[in-house]
């Protein structure tokens, strides 16, 4: 015979450890395929033909002899089309092998001069089989011929549901009376069977299989009975009873639900006379019985469904066996389409063994993607006349006929009405859909019959038990209208926490999900949107969630489309909503945040409006700061004299990415903390793990790395409940980032790992390419850190006229001068777009990078631009990059023959990189060290600047003034008082004063109208 031939060993009984460690190594020494499988105590291996297993198996028995615990070994061999089959199948064989045993199927055995043992059963519950034996042992096999039973013939393989078989018998060993429940189809009868096979040796007088599925007469039941087990038969119960007193056997009632409180009774009678007597029954509902274990059949698992599938298809997926071999495993073999086809199929299906038989069946005429693409009318599709199978069992919807025939007219009006729910659903909506008084009785009833299933409490129907209902509904809307009614109730009573709490608005909105989609289909596409335009309104922050932006915009596009011209507040809460999910998905698609502006300005409504500006702003942010500060120091005002705080945050965290990006620190440090803290009060994480992420960063310029890793953590601690890869991937980036800044760069690569896998999947991840350029970078990867960020920085790429490539520069000019190419193009453009978009840590970056570069061949014009970007960072605060300050300067000091500067401003340097924690980038320079203390960081820069041969910034003039004083002079003349200029500039009229002070000493005014007077050179 044709095939694969499988060889399985494993011990009788319980082995120790060492013992299963001695049989791996003998089996490794072994030739032939080893199979990959769950059970590592029982190997096995594939072998092209028998003979060749046979002689394995010899020399696996001789080499066992001689390690303790050899002689328990015991060894099957089988042979079929496929590897999983013929493993199967000698897994089969070897559970009734006894210790020092190695037995073969006739198929193993064809053509071999072996020990005929007779016909066997196996616990696969197959038709009796010839068995033979590799050499003699004289021990009867523990096959199921040991134990009187009638247990049916299976013409097909048990798949799967061991866990489900152990958790039976367990419950088989503490009850006597187990139910296995479950809709129609799910398995219920082959699990019992197959469990009644495995425990079968527990009772010396039978195991009896009872079906009643055709029993309509609970009178009839003693007689079924008695005729199974083959004993007298007389009308009632006694005599039965009478005979079974002594007994101790195992009795299968299967199919009892069409006659279930006939069973109940007549089990009463019957453990109430045998003691020694278990019943393990199989219903769609419980006999609600005391003392009855009930054991819901669950679906198959994924991997299950998919091996029956492919199975009773015939299926063979390209490039793999059915099960695979060590290699397949570690080369990554799989199919593709047809793949997925097939685990669509299994999904689809919900893992009901029925309706994967069904499906299965017409593999013989369709390919798997054509069954899949039928499955849109599964019911017609899933129709076959198998024979030897009852008639309600040859179509899913006959299975499923039979339990809705069986229900009541209440059970049945209210199981029609359950077919309106997408997904799981709580008992208020049910009572909401369904109108009817003492629903939770009829609803708990359903659960009973296998049609509805409980779980964590709440409820839901099988996608095939869903569409059943479906087709047994009235034609109308009522259903849909009243679940509209209802879901839309839920999401407007749930809007004020939307301020408040948005954890709390989350976790009563999201479980619900499928339903807000299902009643939104319904109300957009009604004559009257009305109800469904609400219901977007209400539902705007849902999208935010679970990476759902696009599928968010496209509902509230379509509410706003269903009634353009509409001038109420009800458009202007939807283009709210457009704009806040456009954000992160689409913030040039559609001018939302500018037509809502406009609207809630007519409106007269400071709350919308405040929040618009916030949104308008970050329009505008990408292109001119200035603008984008001005429209939130607007939406401040407005949400300040209303006293909304969430419209304030809304504002203020942009303004802390501007100062941020200003590099203005004192002044961005009074916003964080509220800001953070009110955002992750009221539930705001998105806005949350942008000002945390913001705060990081500043944290890591001025000096403070070990803070600004917390501060990331915080971050990603915000977002990741969210589940959106947009807040949590920058999130991620942010925390990699400064991790690898701090010498943990394998720790920011394991960060990164699943973005870089999703990323892999075609998804556009935010940050991504800017951060792995900058771990690459650190790590001495220059090539992929330019590679990474070629198309961000392109001169004529969508973001060249934006800050972004500003932002981007420095690290792909210092990636290519570490590879010793010419980056100064690539500085001069950063340096430019730094002091278009007043970027200081950025201009100080381009312009200290563009002075190394010239200290060989222009040390003069070296020292301005060194100088300058010192300069830059002490102003602003940028004590870490005052590091880098030092180190180039100490680099000039060197060329310029100074080496006692050099040492100095090099132990510095080291010594601050010390003290805060930070690392040593890949292409750090050669410096030199000195024995003398290091100077602190500040003593370094103040002797940097003081040895100086010309100064950097001068005392007095309009030189001399820092990038902040030159912005309230500005303001000053163009007429803003104190408040107006701190309002713009979102600092204390304080503040100002003090700004303006210093300007007057330096410039030498009295006033603002010398000030005024005054011509900037």
């Amino acid at each position: 015979m044709g095939g694969v031939t499988v060889l399985t060993a494993s011990y009788a009984g319980a082995a120790s450890a060492p013992a299963y460690a001695r049989l791996a190594g003998l089996v490794a020494a072994l030739p032939g395929e080893h199979l990959v499988r769950r059970d590592a105590g029982s190997p096995a291996l594939a072998y092209p033909s028998a003979a060749d297993a046979i002689a394995a198996a010899s020399a696996l028995r001789e080499s066992a002899l001689e390690v303790p615990a050899g002689e328990l070994l015991r060894i099957a061999l089988h042979t079929a089309p496929t590897a999983v089959l013929a493993a199967r199948h000698a897994d089969h064989l070897l559970s009734v092998t006894n210790p020092g045993q190695t037995l073969l199927t006739a198929t193993a055995a064809e053509g071999q001069d072996l020990f005929d043992l007779g016909v066997h059963r196996l616990r696969d519950l197959g038709s009796p089989e010839r068995i033979f034996e590799l050499t003699s042992t004289g021990a009867a096999l523990r096959s199921l011929e040991l134990v009187p039973n009638n247990l049916p013939v299976m013409f097909t393989s048990f798949v799967g549901r061991a866990t489900q078989v152990a958790a039976v018998r367990t419950q088989l060993s503490g009850s006597r009376l187990v139910t296995l429940t479950g809709p129609g189809g799910s398995g219920k009868t082959r699990l019992a069977a197959q469990t009644a096979a495995q425990v079968a040796e527990g009772w010396v007088d039978g195991v009896w299989w009872v079906d009643l599925s055709a029993v309509t007469d609970s009178s009839q039941i003693p007689e079924v009975v008695a005729a199974a087990i083959g004993l007298l038969v007389e009308p009632g119960d006694r005599l039965l009873i009478g005979q079974l007193r002594t007994k101790q056997a195992l009795v299968c009632l299967d199919n009892c639900e069409q006659i279930v409180e006939g069973v109940a009774e007549f089990v009463v009678a019957l453990q109430s006379g045998c003691p020694e007597i278990t019943v393990l029954a199989t219903s769609r509902e419980p006999l609600n019985l005391p003392g009855e274990s009930i054991w819901q059949v669950p679906a198959l698992s994924p991997e299950e469904a998919r091996t029956l599938f492919l199975e009773r298809s015939g299926t063979v997926l390209p490039g793999l066996q059915q099960m695979p071999t060590e290699h397949e495993v570690e080369s990554g073999a799989s199919g593709d389409v047809v793949e997925e086809a097939v685990r669509s199929i299994c999904v689809r299906l919900d893992g009901i063994p029925l309706a994967l038989e069904l499906a299965a069946a017409w593999g013989r005429v369709l390919t798997p993607v054509q069954i899949e693409a039928g499955l849109g009318d599964r019911f017609g599709l899933l129709t076959k006349n198998v024979r030897g199978v009852a008639a309600r069992q040859r179509t899913l919807a006959a299975s499923i006929d039979w339990s809705y025939e069986l229900l009541d007219a209440d059970e049945r009006e209210v199981f029609r009405r359950l077919a309106v729910f997408s997904g799981g659903f709580a008992l208020d909506a049910v009572q909401a859909v369904t109108e009817r008084a003492g629903v939770l009785e009829i609803l708990a009833r359903l659960v009973d019959k296998s049609l509805v299933v409980a779980e964590g409490g709440r409820y839901r129907l099988l996608e095939t038990i869903r569409e059943y209902a479906a087709t047994r509904a009235a034609a109308d809307d009522t259903g849909q209208d009243r679940h509209l009614d209802h879901y839309l109730a839920v999401a407007e009573n749930a809007e004020p926490l939307l301020d408040k709490d948005r954890d709390a608005w989350r976790a009563l909105i999201e479980p619900d999900r499928e339903n807000f989609r299902a009643a939104l289909e319904h109300g957009l596409s009604a004559p009257d949107p009305d109800r469904g335009r609400r219901l977007a309104a209400a539902l705007r922050w849902l999208w935010n969630l679970q990476a759902t932006g696009h599928e968010g915009i496209g509902y509230l596009r379509r509410a706003i489309d269903r009634a353009p011209d509409d001038r109420t507040l009800l458009q202007a809460r939807l283009l709210y909503g457009y704009a806040t999910v456009a954000d992160t998905v689409d913030p040039f698609g559609y001018d939302a945040a500018g037509r809502g502006l406009d609207l809630a300005t007519e409106l007269g409504d400071d709350r919308l409006k405040s929040l618009f500006l916030a949104l308008k702003a970050v329009g505008e942010f990408f292109t001119d700061f200035q603008k984008a500060w001005d429209l939130t120091a607007e939406g401040v005002r407005l949400a300040d004299g209303i006293g909304n705080e969430h419209a304030r945050n809304a504002n203020v965290a942009l303004q802390c990415v501007l100062l941020s990006l200003w590099d203005r620190h004192d002044d961005l440090r009074p916003l964080l903390d509220r800001a953070a803290d009110g955002l992750i009060s009221s539930g705001e994480r998105g806005i949350a793990s942008t000002v945390l992420t913001t705060w990081s960063e500043s944290a890591m310029s001025t000096g403070q790395p070990r803070q600004a890793v917390e501060l990331a953590e915080r971050a990603l601690a915000a977002a990741e409940p969210l589940a959106d890869f947009h807040r949590v991937g920058s999130a991620r980036a942010q925390l990699a980032s400064v991790l690898v800044r701090v010498g943990r760069a394998d720790e920011a690569r394991t960060l990164l790992r699943p973005l870089l896998d999703l990323a892999d999947t075609g998804s556009v991840v935010p940050n991504l390419a800017q951060v792995m350029s900058v771990v690459c970078y650190w790590t001495g990867e220059y090539d992929a850190a330019v590679e990474w960020l070629a198309p961000a920085v392109a001169p004529d790429g969508p973001l060249a006229q934006t800050f972004v490539p500003a932002m981007l520069l420095p690290t792909v000019a210092a990636a290519k001068r570490a590879l010793g190419e010419d980056a100064t193009d690539l500085l001069e453009r950063a340096a430019d777009l730094a002091r278009r978009y007043n970027l200081p840590r950025i201009l100080a970056d381009a312009l200290d990078q563009l002075g190394r570069t010239a200290i060989a061949v222009q040390p003069d014009k070296a020292a301005e631009l060194l100088h300058e970007a010192l300069t830059i960072r002490v102003d602003h605060g940028l004590r870490t990059y005052l590091i880098d300050s030092l180190e180039s300067l100490a680099l000039l000091a060197i060329h310029t023959n100074r080496p006692a500067d050099a040492a100095r401003l090099a132990a510095a340097a080291a010594g601050a990189r010390t003290d805060l924690g930070l690392a040593t980038p890949a292409d750090h320079p050669d410096l030199p060290t000195s024995d003398e203390p290091p100077l602190p960081l500040d003593e370094a820069v103040a002797y940097a600047r003081r040895t100086r041969g010309t100064r950097g910034r001068p005392s007095s003039g309009w030189a001399s003034l820092t990038p902040t004083e030159e912005q309230v002079v500005a303001l000053a003349v163009e007429g803003l008082s104190n408040p107006e200029i701190g309002e713009r500039l979102f600092m204390s009229r304080g503040t100002v004063k003090t700004h303006l002070a210093h300007v007057y000493t330096k410039l030498g005014v009295a006033n603002r109208t010398e000030l005024a007077s005054l011509k900037k050179p």
